[in-house]
Order: structure tokens, then sequence, then C-alpha cells
């Protein structure tokens, strides 16, 4: 069982994505569990088993043959290998990071704003995709959507060797330069220009209208579950929450669209506000088989109320656990789109030069105990498709199809 301020609420989870300069959210790790001290570990004891004979081979060859020699850097060998290495698991959550992106992934993990166009990345069978435009970003008015393939950046063509963090670094740029982006959206056929104007972007974490023929539903639009700080998102979320209360209105639409996660701890929480005693919120497992469940406690501020949650393809990893645990409970209708499929958490070491390797180590489950992937990814009780029409129209038929759910 978990309480509402137990210290268990310190671990964090977000989609393998990197969040396009407004703050990263976790790059491809996500927000993590913690941090390591590699001083515990004895890298001059490897496993005995391992032949290191090739890589020396080729690392000699490669420093007296390769024809442009000034292209040969010592730390950017170590640091391809390193990542080759890592990379060899096929996790886009498991990452090295050298230590000028640390130092960025840092400083971004701090609060620190950036300038650019405002959009998050991700993986999808070897390409770069957009998981979702945030609101109120240049990427989403320039017409950026989720489910959107970067082919090129300005002349650039992605290849399939290119990280998200290739692609982010040629998309960064400061607030007033301008990025043109070829992508092909979800469904159609000939590839697009988007031409974006970057910008310094601030998005909040969530906000309340309410709406409706009486303003009698509350919408309640959560974009991430991270803030500044843990404490800070809690807060927030508290203040919504008795907003609602005091409306009297006893119908909610949770809008997860486009919600990359963040916090673990705060999906738990949120749920714990929506759902009766005794519900298993998500359980963790770790790489021994152990598991551990989160369930709801007594005292839920909105389990009152009639809800319907909304998703699509951008909404990920702590969005997905929450829609998930009320989906399944019965508590609440799901509407939209398949979500996006991401599962996990990560440790992060920081290394004596200023990398750091970020670890899958966790994976979270939903209430039967059915992972979170990208074959497995949360489907809505009613599919809704918001078509590209509906996107150049203005027209959004999941909110509306939220909307009369409510009303029988």
């Amino acid at each position: 069982m978990i309480t509402k301020d137990s210290s268990k609420y310190r671990s964090s989870i977000t989609v393998a994505i990197l969040l396009v300069l407004v703050f990263v959210l976790g790059l491809v790790t996500g927000r993590n569990v913690d941090k390591g001290d590699l001083t515990v570990l004895d890298f001059r004891n490897p496993a005995k088993d391992v032949d290191m004979s090739k890589f020396w081979d080729v690392w000699k060859l490669v420093s007296a043959d390769y024809v442009d020699t000034e292209k040969v850097n010592k730390d950017n060998m170590v640091y391809g290998a390193i990542k080759g290495m890592v990379n060899s698991f096929d996790d886009p959550a498991t990452v090295f990071l050298d230590p000028e992106e640390t130092k960025e992934f840092d400083s971004a993990s701090e609060g620190k704003y950036f300038e650019g166009i405002g959009a998050e990345l991700g993986y999808e069978s070897g390409q770069v995709i957009v998981v979702t435009p945030l609101e109120g970003s240049p990427a989403k008015e320039a017409g950026l959507r989720p489910g959107d393939y970067i082919l090129k950046i300005d002349s650039y063509e992605l290849k399939s060797t290119d990280s998200v963090y290739d692609a982010v670094g040629k998309i960064r740029g400061k607030a007033g330069t301008e990025v043109v982006l070829n992508v092909l959206h979800k469904g159609d056929s000939v590839p697009v220009d988007i031409k974006i104007v970057r910008r310094e972007i601030t998005v909040p974490s969530m906000t309340l209208e309410f709406i409706g023929e009486n303003k009698d539903v509350a919408w309640f639009k959560v974009s991430r579950f991270t803030d500044t700080t843990f404490s800070s998102w809690i807060s927030l979320w508290n203040t919504k929450v008795k907003e609602i209360s005091a409306s009297k209105t006893k119908k909610v639409i949770l809008d997860l669209r486009g919600n990359p996660g963040g916090f673990f701890d705060a999906a738990i929480y949120a749920g714990d506000d929506l759902l009766d005693e005794g519900y298993v919120i998500s359980q963790q497992r770790d790489g021994n088989g152990r598991t551990q469940k989160y369930e709801s406690t007594k005292g839920g501020n909105l389990t009152g109320a009639k809800l319907v949650v909304l998703v699509n393809s951008g909404s990920a990893s702590a969005s997905e656990i929450l829609a998930g645990a009320l989906q399944q409970a019965k508590r609440a209708v799901v509407i939209g789109e398949n979500t996006y499929g991401k599962g996990t958490a990560q440790k992060i070491y920081n290394l004596s030069d200023g990398s750091s390797l970020h670890l899958t180590i966790l994976r979270w489950l939903l209430p039967d105990g059915s992972n979170i992937d990208r074959e497995s990814s949360i489907h809505p009780d009613i599919e809704v498709v918001l078509t590209n029409d509906d996107f150049k129209e203005g027209r959004d038929p999941q909110l509306d199809r939220a909307l009369k759910e409510l009303s029988k």
C-alpha cells in the first residue's frame, strides 16, 4: 500500500523520447529512478569470458590507416564504441551520453528552459518520429503532428544510423531562427516541408476548463507528469482537483493526449485521487523478476465523478500507466487512439569524465501484470481517430465523443 505523502514517490518515468527544447523530460530515458555511484563497480576486472582482442585489432587498424587522419579522435572513438555497446540492447531508453549531452540533460533536469520548436521525438521501426508537439509550441502551430516521420532536417536527410540525439542536434537553435523539417504525416504518401521558427517555450503541466452547454464538464488537460519539482506538480494537481470539487461537477474529461509521461509517482498519486481504496494502479518488476504493487488508498478526491480519459499516440509512459489503471478498474471510458507504448524506468550512472549511462532497470506493468510496450500499448474502449483534415479544420472529434459519453 502507498500513501500520498510517501517517500516512495521519488522514482519516475517517461517515454523514450527527447523533448526538443523546452526542457528534457528525460531524453530517451525518462526522468530516472535515481543516480548511481560507480565507485562500487570494479572495471579493472572485466568478465574473463570476454575476448576484447578484436576491438583492439580494429582500433589499431583505423588509428593507423584511416584516410582522413584529422577525424581519428580517440575520445570520439571511445564514446562511439560505448554507444555501440549500449545500443546493442535495442532499447532506445538505455543510452550513453557524452559529457556535452550529459551537461545538457542535467541543466534541463534542473528546470532550465531552452529555445526551440517544442516537440518530443521518439523511434518507430528505426526511424525518428514525432511523439507529440507541445501545446502552444511553434511545432504544433506550424503543423507538426503525432506520428510524423522526420525525413529531412533542412537539407540533411536522416539515416537509419542517426539517433534521436543526432536529430535534435540539428533541430536545435536560437529563438527567432528557422528550421525546415521534411515530414511524412501518418496516413499520407507524400512528404511535406514544414517551416518552424524557434522560440522560447513555456508549457503548463496542466490546465482546467469547464465546457459543455451548461459548463458543467471539467476538461482537465494534463500535458505532462513533470514540473520543476515533483512537489510542485503535486501542488498544482491538488489545486486543480480542488477547483473541480468546488464546482460540484460530476463529469470529468481527463485529457492525456500528447502527454509523454514524467514522474511515475505522479501517475500513482493521480490514480489514488481517482480510484477507490484497494485497486492496483501499477506494478514494478526488476531484472530479477521481483514485483512490487502500488495500490490506491482511502480518500480519493475525485472518486464520485463520471470519468472519460482521452489518449492518442502521443500519450506515453506515466500517462499510459494512469489510463491503463483506470481502464482496467472500469473506472473510466478511454477514448481516442492507441497510445505510444513505453513502460520502463532508468537509473543514471554518472562517470568521472562527465559522461553518463542511463540504464533501464525496471519495468512498469499494468494492474493485470501485462507490459506496456510498442506491441502492447493502451487500446481505447472507443476508438476515434483525429484525421489530417480534422487537424487542418480545427475539429476535435475525440473531445466531442467524450462530451457525448458524459451526456448519457
